[in-house]
């Protein structure tokens, strides 16, 4: 927040939350957050490497809970069949898979390639944009990221404001090793890429395999300092900066 600012009333909601809840384990934050914004609460989900985790608590709390899934139209094949495996295995009932505007895609992207020529716009247009559309009505929702993932989300709040809604991190503070006895205690299936290097799964145009030892994120977009795909971070210009690359 720039200096000699006023926090914002999202801003001052999560502070609130963040202070109320303190303490509280990932299931039990998924519930007061359900509590706290009845039918206006939602959970994004990539279905990557990590996901199975966030999805299956959420989905004792409450099987209806709106779950949004951004198809980017370059998703690995593996990736919507684990999607569709763990629906299936969690019993979800409201997974909302959307994704970028037919007429958006033909004016800044016809030829499929933008995310060669500039990898924030090709977010920007496949990922960010229909998740906003898909996020009106909401006043809230449910993130997996976690602060061991990266550099940057080291200092990630349990509840923080962006864009006029409530974002929740109910896994914040969790580490790897919590996070794998998490999947060995519950019996969830792993995203079928990871046994091949693939440790964190984005669109196979931007995904390569990770080095033993190596940073699990720094398959994506790798060679480039980019390291978030926009969606939690400010994003670029209007789509229509793309039209003319």
């Amino acid at each position: 927040m720039p200096e000699g600012s006023l926090p914002t009333h999202d801003a001052l909601r999560a502070a609130e939350l963040a202070e109320r809840y303190a303490g509280h384990d990932a299931r039990d934050l998924i519930a007061v957050a359900a509590q706290e914004f009845p039918g206006r609460l939602a959970l994004v989900s990539s279905f990557g490497t990590e996901s199975a985790v966030l999805v299956a608590l959420a989905a004792e709390v409450d099987r209806r809970l709106p779950v949004i899934f951004v198809n980017t139209g370059k998703l690995f094949g593996e990736t919507l069949r684990y999607r569709d495996q763990l629906v299936g295995l969690l019993g979800l009932q409201d997974v909302r898979s959307v994704g970028p505007r037919r007429d958006e895609v033909d004016a800044a992207d016809k030829d499929g390639m933008l995310w060669q020529r500039s990898a924030d716009l090709c977010c920007h247009l496949r990922k960010t944009l229909p998740l906003n559309r898909a996020l009106d009505g909401f006043d809230a929702w449910i993130t997996g990221r976690k602060r061991f993932q990266s550099a940057t989300r080291a200092a990630l709040p349990v509840f923080e404001a962006q864009d006029g809604r409530i974002k929740v991190n109910p896994l914040a503070n969790w580490d790897k090793a919590r996070l794998e006895a998490e999947f060995t205690r519950r019996g969830l299936p792993r995203h079928p890429l990871e046994a091949d290097g693939f440790l964190s799964v984005g669109c196979y145009t931007c995904t390569e395999r990770v080095a033993p030892g190596a940073d699990p994120r720094s398959g994506r977009w790798a060679g480039t300092d980019k390291t978030e795909c926009g969606i939690h971070t400010t994003r670029p210009g209007d789509v229509t900066e793309a039209w003319s690359i």
